[in-house]
């Protein structure tokens, strides 16, 4: 029988991976670095019915996903998240610019509930960077600034935006072993309900 979890208490986020989809087809997952925080906010679209003018209906559905991260990321993930290449250019010379093309992604992490020692998977199935490189440098800074990236998160085939999975509910292994190495929507995709 499996465990049902009815309290959760996010404490931090830690093991985040990344699995870019190059050439349509998704890499394996790699640290994505160190986060200190995300957030989400989603995107609504309202469809109302109004009756002589009164709105007397109204349902939303979501849409999309604007996601903020703030951490310390591994080189190579910076650019690719922000497409930075160093094609035509001398060997370790890289370079941002009008033809800079970030590449899609799969944004997967654990949820820690330091309380119960409860740990919980998010995954974001289609993502991409929705702002340009930026970056902060500050002399004599006490504490190494942490790099901001805003990200889309979009619906995938399952036509979804977000997962998550309480580890101690989840019954498939394999769901558990390739969730940050190669999370796709058919990986958690049941049977249908008739």
């Amino acid at each position: 029988m499996v465990k049902v979890i009815e309290e959760f208490d996010a404490v931090s986020i830690k093991n985040a991976s990344v699995q870019f989809i190059e050439n349509g087809t998704q890499q394996p997952g790699t640290k994505f670095g160190c986060v200190g925080d995300i957030s989400g906010e989603t995107e609504l679209l309202e469809l109302v019915k109004k009756c002589e003018g009164i709105e007397v209906k109204k349902k939303t559905t979501p849409q999309k996903m604007t996601l903020t991260v703030n951490g310390h990321l591994p080189v190579k993930v910076v650019r690719d998240v922000f497409g930075l290449s160093n094609k035509d250019l001398k060997p370790g010379v890289w370079a941002y610019g009008s033809d800079s093309k970030g590449k899609n992604f799969v944004l997967t992490a654990d949820v820690i509930d330091d309380f119960e020692d409860i740990v919980k998977l998010i995954a974001f199935s289609n993502c991409s960077s929705s702002t340009g490189f930026k970056f902060s440098i500050e002399n004599g800074a006490d504490e190494l600034a942490q790099m901001e990236l805003e990200f889309t998160a979009l619906v995938d085939s399952n036509n979804k935006i977000y997962y998550e999975a309480l580890v101690e509910e989840l019954e498939d292994d394999e769901v558990k072993e390739k969730w940050h190495t190669n999370f796709t929507p058919d990986l958690v995709k049941g049977t249908p309900t008739p």
